[in-house]
């Protein structure tokens, strides 16, 4: 099973959109690993961001992760990245298929609710990044496993 990185951004907890978006994960099956509150420092929001350093909207984009609270998390599921990216919907809002997270809940770009991990190594790096190593608890085993996974040799946590 892996592991990626998931931030409901200062919009979505503002507008009261956690308990929902968090419901459409663990309904999925997906196992919560790790969840804190926290207003980013700058430093962290830059270094969550730093591939669009240089870019025009980088400043902005920055600034508005550290502008109100954030719901960090880890999730653990099988092609869990693949997974939470189908159920987040696209960047932009209005390409964002109904019954997607954004295509729900977005309608601005700069105002999209959410941020997931796109690849299984930007989740080792967010990861890494947000959360201390024994602050994700990945190692425990959902009462419901049986009934979310086929269960194999290969597939036993």
């Amino acid at each position: 099973m892996g592991l990626t990185f998931i931030a409901i951004k200062p919009d979505g907890v503002h507008r009261g959109l956690v308990g929902e978006i968090i419901a459409r994960f663990e309904k999925r099956g997906l196992k919560l690993c790790a969840l804190k509150v926290v207003v980013p420092e700058k430093a962290i929001a830059e270094k969550h961001y730093e591939e669009h350093a240089g870019k025009p909207f980088y400043p902005g984009l920055v600034d508005y992760l550290c502008s109100g609270p954030i719901v960090a998390m880890v999730w653990s599921g099988k092609d869990v990245v693949a997974v939470t990216r189908k159920m987040i919907g696209a960047t932009k809002p209005a390409q964002s298929e109904p019954g997607t997270i954004r295509g729900d809940l977005a309608l601005d770009m700069g105002r999209n609710v959410i941020h997931g991990s796109d690849s299984d190594d930007s989740a080792q790096r967010e990861i890494k990044l947000w959360f201390k190593e024994e602050e994700v608890c990945s190692k425990y085993v959902k009462a419901d496993r049986m009934w979310v996974y086929e269960v194999t040799d290969e597939h036993t946590h």
